[in-house]
């Protein structure tokens, strides 16, 4: 087993005096994805050592340990979230110190024998034992019914403003088609943003972030004026349906008010939406630039379902994002599903035991024309939808030394592009050595995000 994918393995006498192995199923590879930074995960790798460390443990909820640094600094893990509390200062979450724990558990197992967890630690479980019941209680109060007649009264006004922008926005795309998509390849990101800034004030903000999709299209491909046609299209059609709800069936009306920019918050979800317990594969996460901050989603599979879900998370002014989850793992739990046609985004209600390791043959399809049969069918349901869950059994990276590009190939001999990338896709080719794969990726209409691979029976996060 190769010394990245090593998983936790402490010894744990059972009933009957023997010797039971007991993991905790953890991989430095998860452990470095869970870094906000590179010189986080750097200088956490670098506390992997037992010498650093006093009075480790763990038990079925947690893991813990303190580090001895300019002070005696106390962290703990929850096992079931990853979620980590160190007693240090630093303001990176999780910080070096729970990330050397870590990565002191999944290269040095025998390091945290099983045991009762110190006070400091149960106090740490208590709380957060109280505090989610607290947050159920508010979601609780937060659903019940509100002064009807202000509401309607905050409705209706918002829908006018939205109303008024979406008459301006749809004056502004007939201009352009006039005019002519080649004037646009010399206007500034100011031309795109005042637009977009209008779209914020008409309480749209939905719509603002297609505007600001659209002024990184231009000039950056040779037939960069096919695509922003396409996506101004797009824009056009969400304008026509907006003004046309009553067209529509109810899961339809809520993709597109969504997309215009009505939101609901999570209470409201867990209310509305719908709810599905599986087995979910923490396949794995991709992350993009928003407006002063950073999205994250991370990707999952219904096992017994097959639905194909994200957790979506934000990040803004350097914040954390609120939550890590045990990717390269499945897990037992309860998702509720934002309301639309084609429901992908969720949230977690419940999370049920703890995540094991991928090791069984990914699910999926077995060449590129199934998979791509399958997303024209959900874009003739919603066709705003942007990204799709690929999981392809059997595929081969192939780097094309002549043009410099990456591809990955199915059994029938057909290939789909690999999106560019900083470090490129030297890890995934290396992982194959010349062989099949099954592939987890993201896709987004033109190119394959590589999320992990499932290799003899282990799980690489990509």
């Amino acid at each position: 087993m190769a010394r990245h994918e090593k998983n936790i393995m402490v010894e744990q006498k059972n009933f009957f005096g023997g010797i039971a192995l007991v993991e905790l199923h953890i991989t430095t590879d998860q452990v470095s994805q869970m870094a906000p930074d590179a010189s986080a995960a750097k200088a956490g790798k670098k506390l992997a050592l037992e010498k650093f460390w006093s009075n480790l443990g763990y038990n079925g909820q947690a893991i813990w340990g303190e580090c001895q640094g300019s002070s005696l600094y106390q962290v703990r893990v929850e096992r079931s979230t990853f979620t980590t509390q160190c007693s240090c200062p630093s303001r990176k979450l999780p910080c070096k110190h729970s990330l050397g724990l870590l990565f002191l558990a999944a290269s040095i197992p025998t390091a945290l024998p099983e045991s009762e967890p110190l006070e400091w630690v149960s106090s740490w479980l208590s709380k957060r034992e109280a505090q989610q019941k607290r947050q159920e209680t508010r979601a609780s109060k937060s659903t019940q019914q509100p002064d009807e007649g202000k509401q309607k009264k905050t409705i209706e006004k918002r829908e006018e403003k939205i109303q008024q922008g979406i008459n301006q926005l749809d004056l502004w795309l007939n201009d352009l088609i006039r005019n002519g998509l080649g004037s646009l390849e010399a206007q500034p990101s100011s031309f795109w943003e005042h637009q977009a800034a209008q779209m914020v004030d008409a309480q749209a903000a939905g719509l603002a972030n297609r505007i600001r999709a659209l002024a990184a299209i231009p000039n950056a491909s040779k037939n960069w004026t096919s695509k922003l046609l396409a996506q101004m299209g797009k824009l056009a059609l969400l304008i026509e349906a907006y003004q046309h709800q009553e067209r529509f069936a109810a899961e339809a009306q809520e993709n597109i008010r969504q997309l215009v920019g009505w939101t609901l918050k999570e209470p409201e979800v867990l209310e509305r939406g719908t709810h599905i317990t599986d087995d979910w594969l923490f396949l794995g996460q991709t992350r993009e630039a928003v407006e002063r901050g950073r999205a994250q989603r991370t990707w999952l599979y219904g096992t017994a379902t097959g639905h194909a879900t994200f957790v979506l998370q934000f990040s803004y002014m350097g914040a954390p994002f609120g939550e890590n989850y045990p990717l390269g793992t499945h897990q037992s739990a309860e998702l509720v599903y934002w309301p639309g046609v084609v429901p992908q985004r969720a949230l977690f209600a419940q999370r049920h035991g703890l995540g094991q390791p991928i090791q069984e043959k990914l699910p999926g399809v077995a060449d590129f024309e199934n998979f791509l049969e399958g997303v024209a069918q959900q874009l003739a349901r919603n066709p705003w939808q942007e990204r799709f869950l690929c999981l392809i059994q059997n595929s081969l990276p192939i780097y094309d030394q002549e043009s410099k590009t990456w591809w990955v190939r199915d059994q029938k001999g057909q290939a789909l592009p690999l999106a560019r990338t900083q470090d490129e896709h030297w890890k995934l080719l290396a992982l194959s050595g010349g062989h099949t794969l099954d592939l987890a990726a993201e896709w987004n209409g033109e190119t394959l995000m590589p999320l992990g691979v499932l290799i003899d029976h282990s799980y690489h996060l990509l």
